[in-house]
């Protein structure tokens, strides 16, 4: 991370925590529900099967910076899938970070290649080993791991939604991000039940479970894009929701936090680790802020 990016980071974090403000600094912007898989716990895909226009889409981002969002996501349906006319989702990165974002970051299944370079974080659904995986996302496991081997960045960051299929791969997957090239860490989240998934949650006991598996991993060296001082909350949902630091835009159409906010009573049983952590962080939390800095100047 650059020292210009991290001392505005800083700032904004010390204005937050000071003034219990609640601007937003980090932004998501959905390009597309199309997607070529249909993944047992995914219930967003391919309602409207619409890719967004960029002119569109570079407005949102205007709208986004304007509110103060410094940190852009860009996710799907499936990124890579986007076009309109002959630009791509490389167009939209380059214009993320003319227009001055600091960190930008995509999100994606990772069966298609994986040349990107110019994006901050490539997070790439791995959920579970082979076996696993291929349970919840179809026979795709062997062209993920391609694409990340021919991969032309270091930037891919795998992103495991732990849920009853796979919660047992938590460690089989650590591995494969520490011994893999391209791969700088893992980062977990565990399933927000939907209304139609609901059967692939995990009880309080459960999660304990998979943090005591994660804890053990960070422990042993792997590279966890998370922080374990948060556990603690993400066990019992014992955080603040939802995360006022977080926006999603779709088009057109801003919410706070995440899509799910529009669902009635999911923030309950929110799973983003990253919602806990960021609502963490701005409550001022000496724990969570002294991890999120070593973890952050350390991956990205």
């Amino acid at each position: 991370m650059k020292l210009s990016s991290f001392a505005y980071f800083a700032r904004f974090g010390i204005r937050t925590v000071l003034f219990r403000k609640r601007d937003p600094i980090l932004g998501t912007i959905i390009l597309t529900d199309r997607c070529n898989l249909r993944c047992r716990h995914c219930s967003v895909n391919n309602i409207v099967a619409a890719d967004y226009p960029y002119r569109q889409i570079a407005e949102e981002m205007d709208r986004l910076y304007a509110m103060g969002v410094r940190i852009l996501f860009f996710c799907g349906g499936e990124t890579f899938l986007w076009r309109d006319g002959e630009k791509s989702l490389r167009d939209l990165v380059k214009e993320a970070k003319a227009k001055g974002f600091l960190i930008v970051n995509v999100v994606t299944n990772g069966t298609f290649p994986l040349d990107l370079p110019e994006a901050d974080l490539i997070l790439l659904s791995l959920d579970g080993d082979r076996e696993r995986h291929n349970a919840i996302r179809g026979d795709t496991y062997d062209t993920i791991m391609e694409n990340v081997r021919r991969a032309s960045s270091d930037n891919i960051c795998f992103y495991m939604a732990v849920n009853q299929i796979n919660r047992d791969a938590i460690r089989r997957v650590c591995l494969t991000a520490r011994d893999t090239p391209n791969v700088r860490a893992v980062s977990f989240n565990f399933h927000t039940p939907y209304p139609d998934t609901r059967d692939l949650a995990l009880s309080p006991e459960e999660k304990a479970e998979c943090c005591r598996a994660i804890s053990e991993m960070m422990d042993q060296g792997a590279p966890v894009f998370n922080l374990k001082s948060a556990f603690p909350y993400l066990i019992d949902n014992r955080f603040p929701t939802p995360c006022h630091q977080c926006v999603v835009m779709e088009n057109g159409t801003l919410s706070v936090c995440g899509r799910c906010i529009r669902v009635p009573g999911l923030c309950r049983e929110c799973g983003y680790f990253f919602v806990a952590e960021y609502t963490l962080l701005f409550q001022g939390n000496l724990k969570i802020i002294r991890e999120m800095l070593r973890t952050y100047l350390k991956y990205i």
